[in-house]
């Protein structure tokens, strides 16, 4: 809290879920206002007005004593009746019966910048995790990665989590992993064998319900729904809330608690399995690509480098050799996965390089005859700081390989 910022999760009759207080920046001279903000809602800064407000009516003290509608009682759980939850209704004609199996899901298409008319538009925060499509039928739990592989193995807290759900239900989500500041970190999901404490699903659509496919469904019913599906289990599955707020705040927020990014959703839009149509899109905070990995520079720990580049139509392009981010175990285990995939061609259509570009840091012929080459099947997240005037990387970090990408499909963001 002493560097502006608070991350907490609260389980209370009033407030529940995950919530993030934030120092504003100062403005006008004013610097000691907080940002309230609970994952869907923006609240105002805190002051002596709203301090001593109701948090349900939003009226002063002396406001409820003069209207005496509410009358406190040690015991006002025993005295009222039970109240159920109803389930929001559904637009009935749009939602058909549907067979339980993988959806290919929708996809977010990067921008530059959010789109800023929150009449139209609601945010999340980006997450850094696995994708993942959660099925529960009368048979039991499916977890389904971006390219229809099952996780249930890797994965088995979320799958049994995931049995209390209704039969006919199935979630697009996150898996993630929670860092000791409660902040998803990919490195750890992918390269540090995660305790299950550590592994959480975070839910944010809803496909299915009652067996019924809510795809033709706008996305406020299908977030109303799936709020209420999610709700009941809120330990290992959580909700991925909605920010109503501004996203230039939204954005400021994230840049403090180190988060990857913002996703924009549009208002009304429907779910378009497999496009990436624009009614999502994702600005990234923290800047990151996925690359693929064609080869490697031997090293007396298993290896020196890893060499990565992307794909520009049907040429794979060489971007970085990636020395940092690795421990003697992730070397390893990524040395083991190089077994099979050797070859004596490089698949760069970009090497070698001239001697005198990038300052003597050019991957030459000779300089070449060093580098060990691998079938283009592996695909690694490297974090970089940015990219080059020649289309190379400055900065770079190996993070983890992502198996849930297709190597063809990788190119420059």
């Amino acid at each position: 809290y002493w560097k502006g910022k608070l991350h907490i999760f609260l389980n209370g009759k009033k407030l529940k879920g995950e919530w993030i207080l934030v120092k504003a920046q100062e403005r006008n001279g004013k610097a000691n206002s907080w940002y309230w903000i609970k994952a869907g809602a923006g609240m105002k800064p805190l002051t002596e007005k709203n301090e001593s407000s109701s948090a349900v009516t939003g009226r002063s003290m002396e406001e409820i004593a003069q209207a005496k509608d509410a009358i406190w009682h040690s015991n006002r759980n025993a005295t009222r009746e039970p109240q159920t939850q109803k389930n929001p209704e559904l637009n009935v004609e749009a939602s058909t019966n549907a067979r339980m199996g993988f959806i290919e899901p929708m996809l977010a298409r990067p921008v530059h910048t959010l789109p800023e008319d929150e009449r139209r538009w609601l945010y999340e925060i980006k997450l850094d995790g696995y994708r993942c499509l959660a099925s529960r039928d009368g048979k039991g739990v499916k977890l389904f990665s971006r390219n229809s592989n099952l996780l249930n193995h890797r994965f088995p807290k979320i799958a049994v989590a995931l049995l209390k759900l209704e039969p006919g239900t199935m979630l697009d989500g996150e898996i993630v992993a929670l860092d000791e500041s409660g902040r998803p970190s990919f490195n750890i999901l992918q390269n540090d064998q995660p305790t299950e404490e550590q592994i959480y699903y975070y839910a944010f659509d809803l496909l299915m319900h009652d067996g019924k496919s809510l795809l033709q469904v706008p996305f406020e019913e299908r977030r109303n729904l799936l709020q209420s599906v999610i709700t009941p289990f809120l330990d290992t599955l959580r909700l991925s809330e909605n920010f109503d707020a501004a996203p230039k705040d939204i954005i400021g927020a994230a840049q403090q608690l180190g988060l990857e990014g913002v996703v924009a959703k549009k208002r009304g839009s429907l779910y378009e399995p497999g496009q990436r149509s624009g009614a999502w899109v994702k600005y990234r905070i923290n800047r990151s690509q996925e690359l693929v990995i064609g080869g490697y520079i031997p090293g007396s720990d298993f290896f020196d480098a890893l060499l990565v580049g992307y794909y520009r139509g049907n040429k794979l392009l060489f971007v970085a050799k990636i020395r940092n981010g690795f421990v003697s175990r992730v070397r390893r285990e990524l040395f083991w996965k190089f077994s099979g995939l050797e070859t004596k061609q490089c698949p760069f259509a970009n090497l070698p390089e001239a001697k005198n570009e990038r300052r003597g840091m050019a991957l030459t012929a000779e300089a070449m005859k060093q580098c060990r080459w691998l079938r283009p099947k592996l695909v690694a997240q490297i974090g970089f700081g940015e990219w080059t005037e020649t289309d190379h990387l400055r900065h770079a970090r190996f993070i983890g390989l992502r198996e849930d990408k297709n190597p063809r499909q990788v190119g420059r963001k």
